[in-house]
């Protein structure tokens, strides 16, 4: 459980329709197989102790009994096992049957969940031989195999050994109600839900139902683990697939369709699930869930098998990735149009160095003028070369501008850096910081003017990665009058130049190509042979690292010790421990000590759920310590 990772699974077994003894020896099978592979957490299908499909024989006493024996089998099987289980019966007491799922954890019988039928979603066909649950308010103990187990709808099962780990339990209506009994639970407080199903298959429904429990999953900032019947069930009139979905916060975990049985095994994170929550504020303790059985799990390492995405920000997928780069880009301009609008700029001066984010600045500030029905003129594309320009950058500036018809303008700036360096004694030869950030900000102080001198607004060009590592210079390039890539991190940047590439006129391609090809540099030292001496990210390191960095820390809040973990899991293949350990210590070190920059960032649009705008998203005092943080790493055993 270390890290909140627990190992769940939905599971089919096989079924012989009214045949009770069998179906609970092929549930213990299951169990066991679950114990032995540490899950913890196992649902399995709807009425699975005799079959869903029984019918009319759901009346007779002995085919309730045979699910009570079936249930006591389980029941013993289960002690000593730290597996919360849970099976579906049809129960007999106050002189009704109901559909039932009962929680069964170390040879207990922590509740008994009957099947809700809401009222006003109409009625199903099994109301022919069940009751709907009793109403909220009106749960009970029950008598059943010398236990008086809690029995209701919206019951919570609580582990004791981790608070957060929290199971709510519905019986497949959950999934087509109008007012799913889920929302309850979430609401008192559940992270998982189960759903106990028996869900017939037809053309195209398999589609419709991973989205209803994706969706589902999403709503309640919740895990859910969701089984459906599959092999042995009648085939008179339906046909059952063995459909079995884990879902997580809106992201499909693992999904099996198969009708033979087996068993659909993955991690959930329950502080993933929680820190969200606490970020929304929105999850209280309300809600009619009541809380019933209490059980103890033994902290243990869960190795993980679930896929961690190295590239967070970028979808893998390539159409989703080229409309999440088309809709960025519709975002960034939109913010860009507002703002040119509201302040009645005559013109917008970008700063175009030939790198990745100036570029990007560019394209956005075109398709604002464009949609603003604007001449492209109306654009100043400024470069300012000095002692670290190259050919290369100088030249993909210019010929950028040209190709998107834009005004461009060159402001060699080296004399009047080296008049500032005489002005406050930088010594011949000093290549110190001061060295560099004197030309990032003389490069602003042109954009500003010149931007003053035409009654426009300089568009800034800084993006989310460099301003979580602080890699600006204060008031230089760090300074704007409407920042379009403030919430796009650097590994999203290549991706949107690249859209735009593939989607361009052969000639600007070409050029959109060889700027995506020239290493990150703010080229602020003399060039070494003419090539670009340097590199960014030979100081901070990689970009790819730190965007994932970032999105851990701030989108979930984990710790150092975790995102360390889940780093090695996605890159382990690329970098060394001690590599991903180093930079993940550069990249505390950093954030910290840069926050004063971002307390005063221009304005920019949100485009993506991570930002570090002061106003919004990220309120973090300039002066905080990582000392907390840094210990932690510290202590790692690297």
């Amino acid at each position: 459980m270390r890290h909140g990772y627990i190992k769940v699974a939905a599971a089919s077994v096989p079924v012989r329709v009214a045949d009770c003894a069998y179906n609970a020896a092929q549930t213990v099978a299951a169990i066991r197989e679950a114990a032995a592979r540490n899950i913890r957490i196992l649902v399995l299908p709807e009425l699975g102790l005799t079959g869903y499909t029984c019918g009319d024989l759901l009346l007779q006493k002995t085919l309730l009994d045979g699910a009570l024996d079936a249930l006591e089998t389980v029941r013993a099987a289960t002690a000593g096992m730290e597996t919360l289980t849970f099976v579906g019966l049809p129960l007999a007491a106050e002189n009704k049957l109901y559909n039932c799922a009962a929680a069964l954890f170390d040879g207990e019988i922590l509740g008994v969940v009957p099947k809700t039928y809401l009222p006003n979603y109409g009625e199903f066909y099994e109301r022919r031989w069940f009751a709907p649950a009793p109403k909220a308010g009106e749960g009970s103990r029950i008598a059943l195999l010398n236990r008086t187990p809690l029995f209701g709808a919206n019951q919570l099962f609580r582990c004791g050994s981790l608070p957060e780990l929290t199971v709510g339990c519905e019986i497949c209506e959950d999934l087509w109600a109008p007012n799913p009994p889920s929302v309850a639970q979430a609401l008192a407080g559940a992270t998982v839900i189960v759903n106990l199903s028996a869900s017939n298959e037809v053309v195209g429904k398999d589609a419709y139902r991973r989205e209803l429990v994706k969706n589902q999953s999403a709503r309640l900032n919740c895990a859910y683990l969701y089984a459906s019947s599959g092999d042995g069930e009648s085939t008179t009139d339906l046909v059952f697939s063995g459909h079995h979905l884990i879902c997580e916060d809106g992201r499909l975990v693992a999904e099996r369709r198969d009708t033979m049985p087996g068993m659909l095994v993955t991690e959930i994170d329950v502080q993933r699930l929680t820190g969200e929550r606490r970020r929304l504020n929105t999850f209280h303790p309300v809600g009619d869930a009541v809380e019933s059985g209490c059980f103890f799990l033994t902290p243990e390492e869960t190795v993980l098998t679930r896929a961690v995405d190295p590239m967070p920000f970028v979808p893998q997928d390539e159409d989703q990735r080229r409309s999440r780069c088309e809709d960025i880009l519709n975002l960034q301009a939109a913010g860009l149009r507002k703002r040119i609008g509201h302040t009645n700029a005559a013109c917008c001066v970008v700063g175009l160095s030939g790198g990745l984010d100036s570029t990007l600045a560019l394209l956005v500030t075109v398709r604002a003028m464009d949609a603003l029905g604007r001449d492209r003129k109306d654009i100043l594309a400024v470069t300012m070369p000095c002692f670290g320009t190259t050919a290369r950058t100088k030249d993909n500036a210019a010929r950028l501008a040209e190709l998107l018809g834009v005004t461009f303008h060159t402001v060699p700036i080296g004399a009047a850096v080296e008049q500032h360096f005489a002005d406050i004694g930088l010594p011949e030869g000093d290549r110190s910081v001061t060295y560099e950030n004197a030309q990032a900000r003389e490069r602003t102080q042109v954009l500003m003017d010149l931007a003053n001198l035409r009654g426009g607004m300089v568009v800034g060009t800084g993006d989310l990665s460099e301003l979580a590592l602080g890699w600006a210079t204060y008031n230089g390039d760090h300074m704007s009058m409407y920042g379009v890539n403030a919430s796009v991190p650097k590994t999203l940047v290549r991706h949107i130049v690249r859209y735009v590439a593939e989607c361009a006129a052969e000639d600007l391609k070409a050029v959109l190509l060889d700027i995506l090809d020239t290493p990150v540099s703010p080229e602020l030292l003399p060039p070494e042979a003419g090539e670009i001496a340097q590199k960014t990210e030979d100081l901070v390191g990689p970009y790819e690292l730190h965007d994932f960095f970032l999105y851990q820390i701030i989108r979930f809040g984990f710790p150092p010790d975790k995102v360390y973990r889940l780093a090695k899991y996605a890159w382990g293949g690329t970098y060394s421990d001690r590599t991903i350990y180093q930079w993940l210590k550069t990249f505390y070190r950093r954030f910290f000590a840069q926050q004063f920059k971002r307390s005063c960032v221009p304005d920019g649009p949100k485009v993506g759920s991570v930002s570090l705008s002061p106003r919004g998203d990220w309120r973090m005092p300039s002066d905080a310590c990582a000392a907390l943080w840094l210990s932690e790493l510290e202590a790692l055993d690297i």
